[in-house]
């Protein structure tokens, strides 16, 4: 699994999420530090926006990017904002 220095250097880079036979895109608008645990020294959070209406439920899915390949992460809607959904994963 990549690392918080591998989601940092695709922050604002498109992903695909795998829906089905269908693909969603969503971009990653945030790739944050959170503050270190005994089990993890490094953990951080990412936020994707989808601009699709649709508010998927909090789950594993697979999104592939040009550059990390295909991933599984668990995401979690967690709002919007004018251009769409946020969706966040966090890694701890």
């Amino acid at each position: 699994m990549p690392n918080l220095q591998s989601f940092a250097g695709v922050a604002h880079e498109a992903f695909d999420l795998s829906v089905g036979e269908a693909t969603m895109p969503l971009t990653l608008v945030e790739v944050a530090p959170l503050p270190a645990t005994g089990l993890n020294p490094q953990p951080f959070s990412l936020v994707f926006r989808g601009t699709s209406a649709i508010v998927l439920p909090q789950k594993m899915y697979s999104l592939s990017n040009a550059t990390l390949g295909r991933l599984s992460i668990f995401l979690v809607p967690i709002g919007r904002d004018p251009v769409g959904v946020l969706y966040q994963a966090v890694f701890n």
